[in-house]
């Protein structure tokens, strides 16, 4: 008997569904050709802003989010040792 994978992680669907994305993503830049666009500053109207603005706001989010990890990270044990420190205080103080 065998089991057969969820359509999700099966790698023609896979492949099927990268195809699917960037076809989309490529046909919304190219729509860009279609619409006017109201600019607020210079660099609005440059072509595929939106597209190349996003990215970059996705990318430097991930950057800063695996920063911002790296400064605040702390180790597995940290409310073990706080917690036995507590309970070696508790103990100290009650004899």
């Amino acid at each position: 008997m065998s089991e057969e994978k969820h359509w999700l992680v099966r790698p023609a669907t896979i492949k099927k569904l990268w195809i699917f994305l960037l076809t989309s993503l490529v046909i919304t830049v190219l729509l860009e050709f279609f619409v006017e666009h109201k600019v607020h500053f210079g660099i609005e109207a440059s072509f595929g802003f939106s597209a190349w603005f996003g990215f970059l706001s996705c990318l430097l989010m991930v950057i800063g989010a695996k920063i911002l990890g790296f400064n605040i990270k702390r180790p597995d044990t940290y409310y073990q040792n706080s917690y036995n420190q507590e309970n070696k205080h508790n103990k100290e103080s009650s004899e």
